[in-house]
């Protein structure tokens, strides 16, 4: 029985990962569809959209399964609810990686601005976000996660620094307000994505240290 405990718990963690490397491989192709300004590569990043989603399926199936089957307790039930919250933060990374990518779609490839910089700054600080916050889950470590928590506060400096450049672009130059539009919302997508990876830290916190830190002040991430 306790053999079979182990395998499911596997089966769980094993479905978790492939997800995040799909959904890691979706922010490197739409950082390079950005950069590029290829609709090809972001045609590519949209395509994987059903693929992750039916991950996200498949671990809540899983995750609620188990619970009904070995009615885990302490730290194996932790594992298991944090397994049910990191599927829809993945699923989200991802979604907002496919809104990225149908703006690159859409926009003229040949108005490149300091601003487009700027997002593929922000775009690098995300992923890394999204990359350590399941490194950390990998590791069960909550210190990292705390730090990566602290990094969202640069990605938001950055965003409003994006927005407000972008709106001096309207002001001045009427004929590009639909290209500083689309930039304003990719900007945006981008600020999601590292909130959700500051959401799977807090979760990382909650399965180590059994207690949430979402909606309530951290003094170990403060300092």
């Amino acid at each position: 029985m306790q053999r079979q405990f182990e395998i499911e718990l596997d089966e769980i963690k094993h479905a978790i990962l492939t997800m995040a490397g799909l959904v890691e491989k979706t922010l490197v192709d739409v950082s390079k569809a950005v950069a590029a300004g290829d609709p090809a590569v972001a045609d590519g990043v949209i395509a994987m959209d059903d693929e992750i989603d039916q991950y996200e399926v498949t671990i809540d199936r899983l995750a609620t399964e188990f619970i009904a089957r070995h009615q885990p307790t302490a730290t194996d039930l932790r594992f298991v609810i944090v397994a049910i919250k990191l599927g829809p933060e993945l699923e989200r990374i991802a979604d907002n990686a496919v809104n990225i990518a149908e703006r690159v779609v859409d926009m003229d490839p040949s108005r490149a601005s300091r601003p487009i910089k700027q997002l593929l700054r922000m775009l690098g600080l995300a992923q890394a976000m999204v990359t350590d916050s399941i490194a950390a889950y990998v590791a069960r470590d909550a210190a990292a996660a705390r730090e990566i928590i602290r990094r969202d506060d640069e990605v938001d400096s950055l965003y409003w620094e994006v927005f407000r450049e972008l709106l001096h672009v309207m002001v001045d130059h009427p004929d590009q307000i639909s290209h500083a539009i689309d930039l304003i919302l990719m900007a945006r997508f981008v600020e999601r994505i590292a909130d959700q990876a500051t959401n799977i830290s807090e979760e990382v916190v909650y399965l180590v240290e059994a207690r949430p830190i979402r909606h309530v002040r951290d003094d170990k991430v403060q300092d």
